[in-house]
């Protein structure tokens, strides 16, 4: 097999988890944007994320994110999902949005509440196997506003122990993923503040237990690749929250902030044998002032689009660039393949897959867009809540 055709073999093997949230309202801290067509419950939002699948070829999975898209009978969601050709697939937890949660979830000073948050996480493992889940999906807002509101080691601990119940509960071929993000809502101190946090419970936990790192969930400067390649090489990096920020968790569409950054991360997980069903990759996207669907296609793409550059890297050029010290040539390698036109790669990938070369074109001439306007009329939209 040629390097070329190995690319385009690796391309057409890529996986991005879309995730039902994205297809509903969403908005800033000041306003929720309404938008004509947006689902209305979570079939809906199963319907519209077949649609990127059936454009992109790369998004066979939804996650769900629990109440949100609670309903009475997930064997017959999941049978809908695959009727219009996707699955399920992690489920999100929700430990924020009740007001039990103002002073934490698991790490609350209340075991009352603790318990609550813990009975919460194990519904979703039952819901894991009514659907056939792999992953749960964990993030916690816990934190504290002041010095001195509440012992931040007695909140490690009873984040361990929490964790440590929901963990047991697992089964065979499920794992628990740990994201973390380094402030709000909490302001003092954030309880799963960084990646070595989330690290050291997982690495407590054991082999189920991984690390989810969310592109946006950094500090401004910092390096996620050196993230990614150091839990890659302890067998940690569980999966990727992908989106783009200007200044804190802007939730943006991947790689429209920082193409490069995206790009960096993505030559790491190459190199670092990540590109594999074993590393999740999935969209948490809020997309705010665009039209869903359109963008979250776009953001599909922009994921293709790093990992081909990615896989274009010369990996002898660059390993005898670094052996021999010569640091410009060394960069050089990875700017050749960064500043590579892969759009007609992907196109070619897209046509030999039987699908339109162009996913957007390709969406907006289905009539899909206009069909949801004209039809979702009446009911409550789906967005942050609901």
């Amino acid at each position: 097999m040629t390097e070329l055709a190995a690319v385009k073999a690796a391309l057409k093997t890529q996986a991005v988890e879309t995730p039902s949230w994205a297809y509903g309202n969403s908005g800033t801290r000041f306003k929720v944007f309404a938008q004509a067509g947006v689902p209305r419950n979570p079939y809906e939002k199963l319907d519209d994320a077949a649609k990127v699948h059936e454009f992109t070829g790369v998004a066979p999975t939804v996650a769900l994110h629990i109440p949100w898209d609670k309903v009475d009978d997930y064997a017959a969601l999941a049978k809908h999902a695959e009727q219009r050709g996707v699955k399920l697939g992690a489920i999100n937890s929700n430990t924020f949005q009740d007001d039990d949660y103002k002073l934490g979830s698991i790490c609350h000073p209340e075991a009352s509440v603790r318990r609550k948050a813990v009975d919460h996480l194990l519904e979703c493992v039952d819901i894991m196997d009514a659907t056939g889940s792999g992953d749960l999906k964990l993030w916690f807002a816990d934190g504290t506003n002041y010095p001195g509101q509440d012992d931040i080691r007695a909140r490690q601990d009873r984040l361990a122990e929490g964790l440590a119940k929901v963990y047991e509960r697992l089964g065979d071929g499920q794992r628990m993923l740990l994201e973390y993000k380094f402030f709000e809502p909490a302001f003092y101190s954030t309880d799963v503040p960084d990646w070595g946090t989330a690290y050291a419970h997982c690495l407590k936990l054991g082999p189920k237990a991984q690390v989810v790192v969310d592109t946006g969930h950094h500090a401004p400067g910092t390096n996620i690749e050196f993230i990614v390649a150091t839990l890659l090489r302890e067998g940690k990096l569980g999966g990727f929250d992908f989106n783009s920020r200007f200044y804190a968790d802007d939730d943006l569409m991947v790689g429209a902030a920082d193409p490069f950054q995206l790009f960096r991360i993505m030559y790491e997980v190459v190199r670092g044998g990540g590109f594999s069903p074993e590393v999740a990759f999935m969209l948490d996207q809020c997309h705010n002032i665009e039209a869903k669907i359109p963008a979250i296609i776009r953001s599909v793409m922009n994921v293709q689009e790093a990992t081909a550059k990615a896989l274009l890297v010369d990996g002898d050029a660059l390993g005898a660039a670094q052996r021999s010290g010569d640091v410009l040539e060394a960069n050089a390698v990875l700017m050749d393949a960064y500043n590579t036109d892969v759009r007609p790669l992907l196109r070619e990938v897209r046509e030999e897959m039987g699908l339109d070369p162009e996913p957007l074109a390709a969406y907006r001439r289905s009539g899909w867009g206009e069909k949801i306007v004209a039809e979702r009329v009446g009911g409550e939209q789906a967005g942050w809540g609901a």
